[in-house]
């Protein structure tokens, strides 16, 4: 592995948008990117050779709470790691659990040394450190993995925000330590970790969250806590101050967001990598995205409309199905539905995001982004 897996290609002129490429020691990343979210180590009604072949995803996301939970880290670890446990033979990032654990609510107890939390598969008591934290992630095996954070909930008050930062910044170098400390006897020795930024809305402990993580010093860094039930223009207003505060010549992930129009936004302040279970989730629901807007596939509207789904997309679903018929497949709760509409709803992502960087190199993204045209970016990813 280089000494920094970051490489910064190009930067485009009228924004903070970038193309970059990402070395991990499955292959190389191209950015900005989209991860599919595969949360316990399947990116649900979606193939490993559908993902690769058709979707031409270059990354995926794979969950530890709920892969430590079932099947447990040691069988996936004696399986080889994820990669050879799901079949995938290309980069894998974990998260390190901590916005699961932290979302049990009343099943869970923080402290400085981490968190208790109880089982919401059988109610059984489990406790994760960093130290922990970076344990698991290291017999998952991942490519990228990331530190143990706390993620607060919003709204919440000045000094609670305040202690939380401070304890995820300690968390930091907690998982640091420990992730150094397994270099040689990890599944993956060239695993990449990154930091993750917190702070909640307040750019002063956002400044502070980042000069501390950026200080104890990791390849890459998350930007965590946005799209956490704030306001829209509250997390743009969040992001844009946050994103160009992190180093130029290390990968930018903002975690779990979001919409085509988040992800446009994104890019433009400066963001390479991104994760989300919107399409999929959205697909098994039968709501799908194309260039004309969201198509709810239920709709009665649609039972006899003998039309491509989305007349200017290359994906398999909409090269050879109608919506009549793909109601129908979602009216019967038939699997292959959520299989052609996962399918549609990620080769638009992957292609919103080819798109996003053909109009980087082009000089067209801040044109395109202004609207944004998601449309025009989306058909600007299938030319190719």
């Amino acid at each position: 592995m280089p000494e920094s897996p970051y490489t910064l290609i190009y930067q485009d002129e009228t924004t903070s948008a970038r193309i970059g490429k990402l070395q991990t020691a499955h292959g190389v990343v191209n950015t900005p990117i989209f991860m599919p979210v595969g949360t316990r180590g399947t990116v649900k009604a979606c193939t490993p050779q559908m993902l690769s072949d058709q979707i031409q995803a270059e990354i995926i996301l794979a969950n530890t709470y709920h892969l430590y939970l079932r099947p447990g880290h040691e069988i996936v670890q004696e399986s080889g790691g994820l990669h050879a446990f799901m079949g995938w033979r290309h980069p894998i990032l974990t998260d390190s659990g901590g916005f699961q654990v932290f979302s049990l609510g009343p099943l869970r107890t923080i402290s400085e040394e981490g968190v208790a939390f109880r089982s919401t598969i059988d109610g059984t008591e489990h406790f994760i450190s960093p130290e922990r934290s970076i344990e698991i992630q290291n017999a998952l095996g991942a490519d990228i993995i990331m530190a143990f954070d706390e993620c607060p909930a919003l709204p919440n008050d000045y000094a609670y925000l305040k202690g939380s930062m401070e304890m995820t910044l300690r968390w930091a170098a907690r998982s640091k330590a420990a992730h150094q400390k397994a270099k040689y006897c990890r599944l993956n020795p060239d695993q990449l970790l990154f930091g993750i930024v917190q702070g909640g809305m307040e750019r002063d402990l956002r400044q502070a969250s980042v000069d501390g993580t950026v200080s104890i010093g990791f390849p890459g860094y998350a930007i965590g806590g946005l799209s956490v039930g704030e306001e829209k223009d509250l997390m743009y207003e969040t992001l844009a101050y946050v994103a160009p505060l992190l180093p130029e010549d290390k990968p930018r992930y903002l975690m779990g967001v979001g919409t085509p129009e988040d992800l446009v936004y994104g890019v433009r302040c400066g963001i390479d990598m991104f994760d989300c279970v919107m399409p999929t989730r959205n697909a098994r629901n039968g709501s799908l995205f194309t260039t004309e807007g969201i198509v709810r596939i239920r709709n009665s509207k649609y039972r006899r409309d003998f039309s491509p789904l989305d007349p200017e997309c290359t994906c398999y679903t909409c090269q050879n199905f109608t919506r009549t018929y793909l109601r129908h497949l979602h009216i019967e709760n038939e699997i292959l539905g959520s299989q052609l509409h996962t399918l549609h709803n990620l080769h638009f992502y992957l292609s919103l995001m080819r798109g996003i960087r053909r109009a980087i190199r082009d000089g067209s993204f801040a044109k395109l982004a202004d609207q944004p045209d998601i449309g025009a970016l989306v058909k600007l990813g299938q030319l190719f």
